[in-house]
């Protein structure tokens, strides 16, 4: 009981220096309430992270050996984390009660066998195309736990994290009164709303008023200006400006403002269709990232005229999604790639600033914690079968670091170090 009392208070105080530091995340500095400098656990990324968890058996089957994984999202609270396979499941992994003690030792499992089994399976119908946890989901109330998927041609489902039911649904009809599927879904920063893209349109659904009750939004405007494709990215600025950014697949992203739906900017540069779009802590700045091609952009939100810098990842051959994220500190962005690496790059510079090595394929998700110095990755692609005359030696070419999903723990600095390194950088400038 004490145990459990103590890590609490340590996630509570967490989360309460989060909320502060997001104010002013490119430096790192917040302040808290006796107007006492505060910073963030700052992740090492000059030290290897370690593999505290691995999964892969349980992702496949004799009927479908080359399930690859698509993506790997935490839940706000940072308990558990979803994924999302080619077989059209999500499985839910909670992290053991004792995670925060960090132990340094080596996997629980043998290199062949998975870490520990999934909470929870849900099976979908069709294809899921994307996921999203409800903003303020915390283990301690029940009914916050929930998450929304889109799937090919079924609408909105809202399910239930700790029993795997259907909550509810939220429909969206075309002009020939059939469901039509959101290609991606997004909460509002509130959790009042869903927010959907379909073709040229954008769907806001009321989260207390689930069936096919919506508003609608044209993504073109009188003028032909706007975007024209498909809407496959959403996201909202985490600094309560009111902004959110959605990606196409005309290569385009546009900024809006969420209470009246106002087109502010469209950006242009992108050299396939944007798949992922993410607000910096403090939301002056938006990364974008698209299919096929190899730079994740940098924009100014105040100044669009140009791009700020681009970082590079290896995705020129592949149409997959390759998500990227941003640690909780705020300085440090993490992408995967074709080249089964992550990379790490300093966003105050642009700079690269380490990687390492998360499995022998495709890394196409990756996400940061929310609180702790931890990140889970997901990887796999698709394989088009083998040859009818292969001997078996010829077929079983999959090993474990391969259509998997693994856990990493990172090295970090104390707060005290912290402090040190920020007033040593303020003395330098």
């Amino acid at each position: 009981m004490a145990e459990e009392q103590r890590q609490q208070q340590q996630e509570d105080e967490q989360s309460q220096s989060f909320a502060e530091i997001e104010a002013q995340p490119q430096n790192g500095e917040a302040v808290d309430n006796q107007g006492q400098e505060y910073s963030w656990p700052e992740i090492r990324f000059d030290v290897l992270p370690y593999r505290s968890y691995h999964f892969h058996r349980q992702f496949r089957s004799p009927f479908n050996p080359n399930n690859f994984l698509k993506s790997v999202k935490w839940s706000p609270d940072g308990s558990c984390f979803l994924t999302s396979s080619d077989d059209n499941a999500l499985r839910l992994f909670s992290l053991p009660d004792n995670e925060s003690d960090f132990p340094a030792g080596s996997l629980p499992s043998g290199p062949d066998e998975d870490s520990y089994t999934a909470n929870l399976v849900i099976n979908e119908g069709e294809s899921v195309y994307d996921y999203c946890w409800y903003p303020y989901m915390s283990a301690s109330d029940t009914t916050s736990c929930v998450f929304a998927t889109t799937t090919r041609d079924h609408p909105v489902h809202l399910w239930d994290s700790t029993t795997g039911e259907l909550r509810c649904t939220y429909r969206a009809f075309d002009a020939m009164d059939e469901i039509t599927a959101a290609f991606s879904i997004a909460f509002n920063p509130t959790g009042t709303k869903i927010f959907a893209g379909y073709n040229k349109t954008l769907r806001v659904f009321d989260v207390h008023r689930p069936g096919r009750d919506f508003k609608q939004h044209s993504t073109l405007q009188g003028s032909k200006e706007g975007q024209s494709g498909i809407i496959s990215a959403i996201a909202f600025s985490p600094a309560n400006s009111g902004m959110l950014a959605t990606g196409s697949y005309d290569q385009t992203t546009a900024i809006y403002r969420e209470d009246n739906m106002e087109l502010l900017y469209v950006l242009h540069g992108q050299e396939g269709g944007v798949t992922h779009v993410q607000f910096s802590k403090d939301g002056n700045y938006l990364y974008t990232g698209a299919r096929k091609d190899p730079y994740i952009m940098c924009w100014d939100v105040r100044n669009t005229v140009e791009v700020v810098y681009k970082l590079y990842r290896s995705t020129e051959k592949t149409n997959q999604r390759i998500s990227f994220d941003i640690e909780p500190f705020g300085r440090h962005l993490a992408t995967g790639g074709e080249d089964g690496l992550v990379h790490i790059y300093d966003l105050q510079t642009g700079q690269w600033t380490s990687s390492f090595a998360a499995a022998s394929d495709t890394v196409n998700g990756f996400s940061f914690h929310p609180f702790l110095p931890m990140a889970v990755s997901s990887s796999g692609h698709r394989r088009f079968g083998f040859p009818d005359d292969a001997d078996d030696e010829e077929v079983v070419t999959i090993n474990s670091n391969e259509n998997c999903a693994s856990v990493w723990g990172f090295s970090y600095n104390s707060a005290a170090e912290n402090v040190m390194s920020i007033n040593d950088a303020d003395s330098v400038a």
